[in-house]
């Protein structure tokens, strides 16, 4: 039966707002919910008091009105409304090509012909819970709140899987895959089951688009054929069988591109910048009413997409990132005054860092960019180096390359992307460590590990590989259920306590 998760309108994502946002209150709400947070202000007496006011997208909210919870769940629905070829088209479904009935009889059955008999389609009405913790108080760890009362208003979005009906004749349909940014864990394994589940619908012509938004006007990069015979092994390495590259032209020429190819699904795969750019794609498709849909892979190797449990490459980079963690700790182990360092990826948030760090058990500092923190000082990181060393004898530090950048000398200088181009504060760190414990007379052997493209260019873990099939399935599904401007992922699965009667 094929998996399923959640699929989200480009228009109504949140992407762009990393989990580093997510801790200050006011940017969080702005980022999750689409307005800032309730404002302070004095009363009459001098005390202060919640100003019930907010705005969430374009909508004026007064919680002292009893209809706000309509309001505002009004304005979440029309915001998290998927885009269909059918708001601009005239057209009628068919019935799906991907059933494999023929190969599938339900237990019970006595004929498995019938196309009613066979339930493993998503009903175009299903919604998955967005917010699934009721939290009592504002107050509570990790609290996303809309109103003072922290009352609680449910978030539905559409369930991602295999309709019933579809709006492509598969025999007709030329679909393309680009893979864009950076190179993380996985790529492969998206690309290979985007193939695998085309074909399962009967699709016939099926291209890769060459070193990402860059295959669509460089002179030279031809369009890749691509089948099951072709990719059967890719995910085996690592890397992106098309290729990868920031940056790109303009949405107006890689239009023309698809527009001249013929292609009637665009599925790319990458991060918030490619999600960006698939979207102007999108936009500018039905601006000329092109009967395409470009449906995104979320991937990011930092795993800090809004609303996404997990994005693929992260499991495999934290495991990856073991290996250079376990060397850091043998080094600074077997020295006198040993300080074992280590860089890990993540830009704005700290999340392979901090997992890394967790399962590690072996890492005396962890420096993430969302906390910040100190180096000089009675009480900054280097005095804490000093303390570990007097009492251990050694310590291993883990940084994320986005930390501590309010420490160093900021940059104005951007990669293709148009993301900042950062400071490296590994570098900044080691340089700091042998400082301090020169100008203080003491010995520290400190050995530096930068670990970062060996972490991204490996081969996908199990649990990336299961996480890429359903992600790559359930792009096809959606495009094929006639949408576009979305992408997909898992949402909210947080621990909970369970009597042991329900056992039993």
């Amino acid at each position: 039966m094929p998996l399923s998760g959640m699929a989200i309108a480009f228009k109504a994502s949140t992407s762009a707002c990393t989990a580093q946002q997510l801790w200050g209150h006011p940017t969080r709400d702005q980022c999750q919910h689409g307005f800032t947070h309730l404002n302070e202000r004095k009363s009459r007496k001098g005390s202060a008091a919640l100003h019930a006011r907010a705005i969430p997208g374009n909508l004026d909210l007064d919680f002292g009105d009893p209809s706000w919870k309509q309001k505002y769940q009004e304005d979440w629905d029309r915001r998290f409304s998927l885009p269909h070829i059918t708001d601009v088209f005239d057209l009628e479904p068919r019935l799906t090509t991907f059933s494999l009935k023929k190969n599938r009889s339900p237990l019970g059955a006595s004929d498995a012909s019938s196309p009613d008999k066979w339930n493993g389609y998503v009903n175009k009405d299903d919604r998955a819970l967005l917010k699934v913790i009721n939290y009592a108080s504002n107050t509570s760890a990790g609290a996303v709140c809309i109103d003072p009362d922290c009352s609680w208003v449910e978030h539905w979005v559409h369930r991602a899987g295999p309709r019933k009906e579809i709006y492509y004749e598969p025999e007709e349909v030329k679909a393309a895959i680009v893979t864009c940014g950076g190179l993380c864990p996985g790529l492969n394994d998206v690309i290979r089951q985007i193939v695998f589940t085309l074909e399962i619908y009967g699709v016939k012509n099926i291209v890769g688009i060459q070193f990402g938004y860059r295959g669509f006007f460089e002179k030279g990069l031809k369009e890749m054929p691509l089948s099951r015979d072709v990719v059967e092994n890719i995910n085996l390495a690592g890397g992106s069988f098309l290729g990868v590259s920031r940056g790109g032209a303009k949405t107006s020429e890689i239009v023309d591109s698809i527009q001249a190819r013929r292609i009637d699904m665009l599925f790319v795969i990458g991060g918030n910048g490619s999600h960006a750019g698939a979207n102007a794609i999108h936009e500018e498709c039905r601006k000329r009413k092109l009967k395409v849909s470009v449906v995104a892979v979320p991937k990011t190797i930092d795993n800090d997409i809004l609303f996404m449990d997990k994005t693929f490459g992260f499991d495999t980079a934290v495991e990856e990132a073991q290996r250079a963690i376990n060397s850091a700790y043998i080094e600074a182990r077997s020295a006198y005054h040993g300080v074992g360092l280590v860089k890990l990826m993540g830009r704005s948030t700290g999340f392979i860092a901090m997992h890394a760090s967790l399962s590690s058990g072996q890492i005396d500092v962890c420096l993430i960019p969302e906390v910040s923190f100190t180096l000089d000082g009675e009480h900054g990181v280097l005095s804490h180096l000093e303390h570990l060393l007097e009492t251990k004898g050694f310590c291993v530090v883990c940084v994320a390359e986005g930390a501590g950048q309010d420490l160093l000398q900021k940059s104005n200088a951007t990669d293709a992307s148009g993301n900042v181009i950062l400071s490296d504060f590994g570098v900044h760190m080691q340089q700091k460590i042998k400082k301090h414990f020169k100008d203080i007379g003491v010995l520290a052997d400190v050995k530096y590990i930068d670990p970062t493209y060996m972490v991204r260019a490996c081969r996908a873990n199990a649990s990336d590989a299961i996480l890429c099939t359903v992600l790559g399935q359930n792009a096809v599904h959606g495009a094929f259920a006639g949408f576009s401007g979305i992408t997909s992922g898992s949402v909210d699965t947080p621990f909970a306590m369970i009597t042991y009667p329900r056992f039993c």
